[in-house]
């Protein structure tokens, strides 16, 4: 309905469009006979994706079941490309953390933003910044439409740092302030940043963010109880971006190394995963076999986006597939 708020609030006072005058009892959900006029005015949205159409690159892939088996796009997407770079050998280390999303499973719901925001201290910056491009959260949902012009489907992505192997923001850093670690993460080094943002102009996937402001500067003590302790809080002019969690691994390998075993499959969630209705995303060991992880990565459906330019992503999405009754589509 909007979910516009009335003058007078103490929050969110004048917030939306409130659509209540036009309900009644006899048509509270639905009602005829309504017009639409212009105003002549205009409203300015606040959006992080400005743009809708894939340009034929493809980076959220939809296919149908029939389709699914030659569609060339998916196997394009991840088959092998020339590299300078010799490949770094993972066999030998205990863990290699990667990731799977699956776009079939996927419905948009945004908890997986809102999840990653409140687990990693990522600010609220407010309408004004947004509309400048200077948006903080980590994870942004993406959307796209595909199909015909004139009747299109839309397609979500949910999109975060996918930690490249071969990650364009590393060799770019004159400090090393992102690094890679053994175990694959795409790290981020915040007391050696010095806000050139290099890295991010050298992301195809622009997910890093820039604190352009302190905001946490004047914030009470009694507030800062509420933001995660085993997390940084990340002052102005620093460059940030999605960590795969690595607070929540870095606990589970203390707890399971008190236990004496290894970090099994489930012991660990990133707190997107954790927050996704529908499982979407799976996170853990692409060096364990058996883990979901390594599954949605031998998945029929999995590809790379932005393959083409030799990042070598360790998150893999998963093609979604439709499958509609030829008499209803």
């Amino acid at each position: 309905m909007g979910y516009g708020r009335r003058g007078g609030e103490q929050l969110a006072s004048g917030i939306g469009f409130d659509v209540a005058p036009l309900r009644r009892s006899d048509a509270y959900f639905a009602a005829r006979g309504l017009t639409l006029l212009k105003t002549g005015r205009e409203h300015r949205l606040a959006v992080t994706q400005e743009h809708w159409s894939m340009e034929g690159r493809d980076p959220a892939i939809v296919t149908t079941k029939e389709k699914l088996k030659e569609d060339a796009r998916i196997e394009k997407r991840r088959e092998p490309i020339p590299t300078m770079h010799t490949p770094w050998d993972y066999s030998k280390m205990e863990y290699r953390w990667g990731m799977g999303i699956d776009l079939g499973k996927c419905t948009g719901c945004n908890a997986c933003l809102v999840a990653c925001q409140s687990e990693n201290n990522v600010p609220v910056v407010g309408k004004v910044n947004v509309a400048k491009s200077r948006e903080m959260h980590w994870l942004r949902l993406d959307r796209y439409f595909d199909g015909d012009e004139q009747n299109p489907t839309a397609v979500t992505q949910p999109m975060m740092c996918v930690h490249c192997e071969t990650a364009p923001c590393e060799y770019v850093c004159p400090v090393n302030a992102t690094v890679h670690s053994d175990e694959g993460l795409n790290e981020m080094v915040y007391n050696r940043c010095i806000g050139t943002r290099y890295c991010s102009n050298n992301c195809p996937y622009k997910v890093r963010r820039f604190n352009y402001f302190d905001y946490t500067y004047d914030t009470p003590d009694v507030e800062k109880l509420h933001m995660n302790p085993d997390v940084t809080v990340r002052s102005r002019g620093v460059m940030e971006k999605c960590t795969y969690c690595v607070q929540r691994i870095e606990r589970a390998r203390i707890d399971t190394r008190i236990a004496g075993r290894h970090i099994a499959d489930g012991d660990l969630q990133t707190a997107c995963q954790q927050a996704c209705p529908a499982s979407a995303i799976v996170f853990g060991n692409l060096n364990e076999k058996e883990s979901k992880v390594t599954k949605a990565h031998e998945d029929e459906r999995h590809y790379y986006v932005l393959h083409e330019l030799g990042t070598r992503p360790r998150t893999a999405y998963l093609a979604r597939v439709r499958n509609p009754n030829p008499e209803l589509a």
